[in-house]
């Protein structure tokens, strides 16, 4: 196995468990909130599992980010 191959199965991977995390922040919320509308107005703090959640999918978007730009300059 070859580093593209490598890369790329590492990217698949990643976009999959993103797709999940994401999915995963949007079940308490309404189908109007999925698509950026809310029902309130009001600013929410976010806590416990939600906060680490939520930190967790920044740090996936960017290993993410740069596997997907290291596997173009790979090419």
């Amino acid at each position: 196995m070859d580093l593209k191959t490598a890369l790329l199965i590492v990217q698949i991977i990643l976009a999959i468990v993103l797709i999940v995390v994401l999915l995963m922040q949007a079940k308490g919320s309404t189908l109007g909130g999925l698509f950026g509308g809310s029902d309130s107005s009001v600013y929410r703090t976010r806590r416990g599992f939600e906060k680490t959640l939520f930190q967790f999918t920044i740090v996936l978007s960017i290993v993410f980010f740069l596997i997907a730009l290291f596997s173009s300059l790979v090419v």
